[in-house]
């Protein structure tokens, strides 16, 4: 006879061991972030304008100011669409490995080319680099299941930035204190993106992606996108010359009908005036971030590598950067009331510092006025993030963001074109800030007097105005998916929303879609 005792400990069902799947998705998650971590280790990056005119390369500052970096804007408003397609297209991993390569290519012309030519096709390799970052901020969302898809934001944001930070603080302690040579400082730099290259070559290629391969859906996928729905043919079959136009004719009527659906949405107020400052504020940012090194050369220019502090600057910028835009999630005010004279407030400051910058001969307060003017910037993104995002569906999303994005690289590319380029004004950097400067401030007399106008408006009424749905920014507590992400520069990128994918930018905001993050509640109407 079994005493009950033993009897009760047989009947006890056995203790479940650790989910395979669980530990499945920790490791592709963690293989994930060491890539997004290692892919950002360029610590000679920071030191590429004092490379390029030091007696290595023996550049003149005209050439660098006036006929390298122009190409950066002229080549990234040529391949951005062509980029952003393939990243769809071809599923992702093949855009990360074209990534990969473009960076190598990069430091290969630095290291080896002579002359402009491999300089300018240098820059031209770059903006394909800056473009593709667009492809992990998305491709981290397509493998993993929607309730993974917060904590997947955070682990791959996180990755990006400390990549940034420590690759800044590498560079300026092997520059300051090991005092190793800007060349020596490049091969170190090659060596690491060799290296992520290889780790994108294990990268698992998704089955699935936002527009041309939404249908293509593995286990706990998500469900059909809503162009998916909108397809009147969603059975066809690829193959025979009848098929193929058919789906063509297909996926025309689907981008008719979300660009109408887009034109529909520009009659938001909030809609038109974070993409307006999206676009008008992108612009003059990425001119001070393309052009600032150059003109720390100038305000510093020194022989002695180890006086140069640029690593340093960028870092710190970086971790700014990441503070501000974690506190903007905690601004609870009433956006439809207070949105203008906030961004006209962030626009003088910005305009303020740009000045410093023009003004000063002391390269510290270079470096403090820049890091600032990331700060403030980096402050709005995930506002204006949240504030486009919230009341549009996953493909507009992806579609604003990315018609946004064009628009600022346009108008910078113009910009370039008439007032750095050799073939325009081909002004000097000091002056080139002056511009920038009239610049910022030209936007904060508009923001201003279109913040008085609605506040006068407002007064007369005597009475708030009830804001429109989802407008108020929410704490992250209180968010529960996350929608998209935001870089700096620099377009800026993809992120996914439950029940599938949506676009994110990201730190340096030059992919289709932004670079910093902002979530988006579930219920809308």
């Amino acid at each position: 006879m079994v005493p009950a005792t033993q009897a009760a400990e047989e009947q006890k069902p056995a203790e479940p061991g650790p989910d395979p799947e669980l530990k499945s998705w920790r490791c592709l998650v963690f293989y994930l972030c060491f890539y997004g971590f290692m892919a950002q280790m360029r610590p000679g990056e920071s030191f590429i304008t004092p490379y390029l005119l030091g007696p290595d390369k023996n550049f003149t500052r005209k050439q660098v100011t006036n006929e390298i970096t122009p190409v950066l804007s002229y080549s990234y408003l040529a391949v951005l669409v062509p980029v952003f397609l393939l990243t769809d297209s071809l599923r992702y991993k093949p855009v990360l490995v074209l990534q990969g390569l473009s960076y190598i290519s990069v430091w290969l012309l630095l290291l080896w080319g002579s002359t402009v030519l491999h300089m300018q096709f240098m820059e031209l390799f770059y903006s394909v680099a800056m473009a593709a970052r667009i492809a992990y901020s998305s491709y981290v969302f397509v493998l993993a299941r929607p309730a993974h898809y917060q904590r997947m934001a955070s682990c791959s944001r996180a990755a990006v930035l400390l990549g940034v930070f420590t690759s800044g603080v590498l560079g300026q302690l092997l520059v300051s204190v090991a005092r190793l040579s800007f060349t020596a400082l490049n091969h170190v730099s090659l060596a690491f993106l060799v290296f992520s290259l290889a780790l994108a070559l294990f990268l698992r290629r998704p089955k699935r992606s936002l527009f041309f391969n939404s249908s293509a859906r593995g286990p706990g996928a998500a469900s059909p996108s809503e162009l998916h729905l909108m397809n009147p043919l969603p059975g066809l079959r690829a193959g025979g010359k009848r098929v193929a136009a058919l789906r063509a004719a297909v996926w025309d009527s689907v981008l008719m009908r979300m660009l109408r659906e887009l034109v529909h949405s520009l009659r938001r107020p909030q809609l038109r005036l974070w993409s307006l400052w999206w676009v008008s504020s992108s612009a003059g940012y990425y001119l001070i971030v393309y052009y600032v090194h150059i003109l720390w050369s100038v305000v510093n220019p020194t022989e002695d590598t180890a006086a140069v502090y640029n690593g340093g600057a960028d870092a710190a910028s970086t971790l700014l950067s990441a503070i501000t835009s974690f506190a903007a999630g905690f601004v609870k005010i009433r956006w439809a009331l207070w949105a203008k004279l906030v961004i006209a407030g962030v626009t003088a400051v910005q305009a303020a510092l740009v000045f410093l910058m023009y003004s000063t001969d002391s390269i510290w307060l270079c470096y403090v006025t820049f890091v600032l003017f990331r700060g403030s910037y980096q402050f709005l993104v995930p506002i204006a993030t949240f504030q486009i995002a919230s009341s549009l569906s996953k493909e507009l999303c992806a579609l604003v963001f990315g018609v946004n994005t064009f628009l600022a690289t346009a108008l910078k590319t113009i910009i370039t074109l008439v007032v750095s380029d050799k073939r325009g004004l081909g002004l000097p950097v000091r002056s080139q800030f002056l511009i920038s400067f009239v610049y910022f401030l030209v936007l904060f007399v508009a923001y201003f007097s279109w913040a008085m106008l609605v506040i006068l408006q407002h007064s007369r009424r005597g009475r708030h105005q009830p804001l429109p749905v989802a407008q108020e920014l929410r704490r992250p507590a209180e968010e529960t998916v996350q929608v998209l992400s935001v870089k700096d520069g620099a377009f800026n990128n993809l992120e996914p929303k439950a029940p599938s994918l949506a676009p994110e930018d990201s730190m340096q905001a030059t992919g289709w879609a932004p670079e910093e993050q902002c979530q988006q509640p579930k219920a809308k109407s």
